[in-house]
């Protein structure tokens, strides 16, 4: 099994992101192969550590996944690689679940990695002994393996944290990272930016695995990750090409990119074709058979996208023609007859008689159930599965008679009570899903695909 490690923090906002991306580029700037994974669902960390180490990040998450199915796919798409880097969501300890059955410290023990603790050091000198020692006393279970102290303030903070470590614990210190705006990952309504939104993204990401390279002793992380013992799982069983011929187009742009890796294999895996194209700057969209756009910030290119009369104009046309399509979050909000943001208001797609507009709290976060109503298009046995959501965004001016896909049992969805506008062959909603064995959401869409497709070129 390759050698890993989870990088963790005592809560959010420690600078996890930013020391993940830079040891995923620091390792691979040594030769290494290195893969990443990201804990729980998240698309915006997943695009640095990609492109810090030059494969796709792939997302471990207990509230779509078994288990089984985390372990599975660590091991699988780790297959090949040097090491491993597995970055946590919020603290080590943090979960929904009171007995941290879904915390990062559970995904650490079920993998088996030695975890890394990131700690904001800012205001802390002597006190960084008693957090550790807490930290490590709370689960014995969890192997902490090492620390790397961030955002220290110079030698002299530097000196007194490190004697309070070597004096109260037995974690060894692996590096310090100053406090520095060039190791600053500007942060938005949504969380972190995108690499899109950072100007000199490789400049960037080179800055942050150079200063990794200097601040942390990168042959002890190395050490650590090889320490981790191997791990047992099933090796995937093989998936019938059912989807052969059939060709998606997936919106992928600077507007729309959250998209999970694994989802797309899945397509390819079933046989479908997969037709990308940009809606700010394509002048017409592919000959396909379905369409997927997912989330994003359409709302940071409304200007552009509106600008785009023509794809606009010929997305509509194909989905009032009976074209499948899903679309989630951003792409709900792109169908929509307007967007608007921040006092401006630009027109979008106009398939869905709605009106999308930001707010500036949330209106809709965390994990989601759903359970398909009898409007849903595709054919889903089973019942409620699982999902999440994090919008700022709401539907307003649906008609009273709009027609939804899904009841919402956990969550907000579009209404509270419900989610996926259907629209002729559209399901569109709030909701993110993710290609898994309680939710096999790829094939069901690309059946739905197929049967439009054959009703409309009959044998």
């Amino acid at each position: 099994m390759t050698p890993r490690f989870l990088i963790a923090a005592a809560h959010k906002s420690s600078g996890k992101t930013v020391i993940s991306t830079g040891l995923s580029r620091a390792l691979t700037m040594r030769g290494l192969t290195v893969q990443t994974f990201k804990k729980g669902p998240d698309y915006i960390d997943p695009m640095w550590l990609g492109l810090a180490s030059g494969r796709p990040c792939y997302n471990l998450d207990f509230n779509t996944m078994t288990e089984g199915e985390v372990c599975n796919l660590l091991c699988s798409r780790a297959d090949g690689a040097n090491i491993s880097v597995i970055e946590s969501n919020k603290g080590l300890y943090d979960g929904v679940d009171l007995h941290g059955a879904d915390s990062n410290a559970a995904m650490a023990k079920l993998v088996k990695a030695p975890v890394v603790l990131v700690v904001d050091t800012t205001g802390t000198t002597r006190g960084i002994a008693p957090l550790l020692v807490g930290y490590q006393a709370f689960d014995a279970g969890v192997n902490i393996a090492g620390v790397i102290l961030n955002k220290t303030g110079g030698p002299r903070h530097e000196g007194k944290l490190r004697a309070a470590v070597e004096e109260y614990t037995d974690i060894p210190v692996l590096g310090a990272v100053g406090r520095s705006a060039d190791l600053e990952i500007g942060e938005r309504h949504l969380g972190l930016t995108t690499p899109s939104e950072t100007g000199m993204i490789q400049g960037v990401i080179d800055t942050l695995g150079q200063r990794m390279t200097d601040s942390v002793d990168l042959d002890a992380l190395i050490a650590i990750a090889a320490r981790a013992p191997d791990l047992e799982f099933a090796q995937g069983s093989s998936v019938t090409s059912f989807a052969k011929g059939l060709r998606i187009g997936v919106a992928r742009d600077t507007a729309f990119g959250f998209y999970y890796p694994d989802d797309f294999e899945a397509f390819e895996a079933a046989g479908a074709e997969l037709a990308f194209f940009d809606a700010i700057n394509d002048a017409h969209l592919p000959v396909v058979d379905g369409l997927f756009i997912g989330g994003g910030f359409p709302e940071t290119s409304m200007a552009k996208l509106e600008a785009n009369f023509g794809i606009r104009r010929e997305i509509k046309r194909a989905i009032e023609a009976g074209l499948p399509a899903y679309a989630e979050c951003g792409g709900l909000m792109y169908l929509c007859e307007t967007l608007e943001w921040q006092g401006q208001k630009h027109e979008m797609v106009g398939v869905i008689p709605g009106n999308a507009v930001m707010c500036e709290r949330p209106q809709g976060r965390g994990h989601t159930h759903l359970d398909p109503s009898d409007d849903c298009l595709w054919q889903i046995e089973g019942g409620a599965f699982r999902a999440h959501e994090f919008h700022y965004a709401k539907i307003d001016n649906l008609p009273a008679a709009t027609k939804f896909g899904f009841d919402v049992k956990r969550g907000a969805g579009i209404s509270g009570a419900h989610d996926g506008i259907v629209v002729n062959n559209l399901m569109a909603g709030f909701c993110h899903m993710r290609n898994t064995a309680s939710n096999p959401w790829v094939e069901r869409f690309l059946r739905h695909v197929a049967s439009v497709k054959a009703r409309k070129n009959p044998a």
